[in-house]
């Protein structure tokens, strides 16, 4: 459990592997999901010695808060949940891994949170104003240009009601200064946050990114395609002498 300074009680789990490598992974779920929707990354990292801790985001799953802003307050809870494994001793190397909004989350982390060694994000969004237009005009039928006013204004009442700017949801300015190693996935199917959010980011800092673009795969579904490959590259980046020597933030 966490505890915000507002007051906010975060849960998650945390689970040790049998044979610890010294590697730990935080696995960050996606919109109206929950920590139990990573459990099944969690299985193949923990029997390859990985402890992994599964946080319920705010506003899901056991967590509190009523109010989810893709990442805007959601990045500084990833270093709270980071100060957990850096004050165990038995864990000597950190890493992330995000599925769609957690994945847009540990993204944007990143302009703050400096000690993982690298980074796994699958199916994540470049900007929330891009995919929140791309969602209008998907659900509503309209062109996305007619859909730019109607999230201007959801913008607008949000800065309002709530004091957020939901502009600042934005992977997409972190990552352009990044300097870990991050592995993004996305598939050609994906209709929730279409693949062109992922090339933009790879765009933005190609030194340190890889795309990794799954044919066939829909959101979040890449591991359906060819699971043993799936755990194989993402065990592979985890383990890769690379991301043992963190580079950090430029």
């Amino acid at each position: 459990m966490q505890v915000t300074s507002s007051g906010t009680i975060l849960r998650g789990w945390r689970i040790r592997p049998a044979a610890p490598n010294g590697g730990a992974v935080l696995l960050l779920h996606g919109v109206a999901d929950s920590r139990t929707g990573m459990l099944l990354h969690a299985s193949y990292l923990l029997n390859s010695g990985f402890e992994v801790l599964l946080p319920d985001a705010r506003g899901h799953g056991a967590s509190g808060d009523d109010l989810i802003s893709y990442g805007v307050r959601e990045a500084t809870d990833v270093a709270r949940w980071a100060d957990l494994l850096a004050h165990d001793p038995a864990v000597s190397r950190t890493y992330g891994m995000g599925e769609s909004m957690g994945a847009a989350i540990l993204l944007q982390s990143l302009q703050t949170e400096h000690r993982f060694q690298s980074i796994v994000a699958e199916s994540p969004f470049a900007t929330f104003h891009e995919v929140a237009a791309y969602r209008v005009h998907q659900i509503a039928g309209i062109p996305e240009l007619l859909a730019w006013p109607i999230v201007k204004s959801g913008f607008v009442y949000a800065r309002l009601r709530y004091g957020l700017d939901l502009n600042r949801a934005s992977p997409l300015a972190a990552i352009r200064h990044a300097a870990i190693p991050i592995l993004l996935i996305h598939g050609t199917r994906d209709v929730n946050i279409p693949l062109r959010e992922s090339e933009e980011l790879h765009a933005a800092n190609p030194v340190f990114t890889t795309l990794w673009i799954v044919e066939g795969a829909s959101h979040v579904a890449a591991h359906n395609i060819d699971p043993q490959l799936y755990e194989r590259k993402v065990l592979a980046w985890f383990n890769s002498p690379a991301t043992h020597s963190k580079l950090g933030y430029y």
